[in-house]
């Protein structure tokens, strides 16, 4: 008897790690994946293409991980502060109030910088992208 709950003690702690290991993992991923699309509309001098504007949240302590964007990017910093790291350049802090922008295939990666432990960063992300492009598929992971 006492070797099933020695079992079951180990398979319950085995589960946890497992757990917790993979929800950090999604979370990695998911400031790619994720943000809340408010407006999309079609450019009518560049056929199939559309302008996409997207509020991002960076969770405290986030990063986006390194990717890249298949067109041009240009982000504005709402609440909180990032760290920008453009591969080939030294880091940049951005505050509440200033922007940046990323060119195609340009490989960067976006930490949260909120002076407070618990504040997540906020950002308006406005891409061009081909009309009908899926949230996810605006930013990729760089290889």
């Amino acid at each position: 008897m006492k070797r099933i709950y020695l079992l079951l003690g180990i398979a319950l702690a085995v589960s946890a790690v497992l757990g917790l290991f993979g929800s950090r993992m999604l979370s990695a991923q998911e400031p790619l994946k994720s943000g809340t699309v408010l407006e999309r509309t079609e450019l009518n001098s560049a056929k199939g293409m559309e302008a996409i504007l997207v509020l991002r949240n960076l969770p405290p302590g986030g990063e986006s991980g390194k990717h890249t964007q298949s067109g041009n990017e240009i982000v504005y910093i709402l609440e909180g502060s990032v760290i920008l790291e453009v591969q080939g350049k030294p880091p940049v802090t951005l505050k509440a109030g200033e922007a940046f922008s990323t060119v195609a295939s340009e490989v960067h990666n976006v930490k949260n910088a909120s002076a407070s432990a618990s504040a997540p960063a906020k950002a308006l992300a406005f891409y061009i992208a081909k009309k009908g492009s899926r949230l996810e598929d605006l930013s990729l992971p760089a290889k």
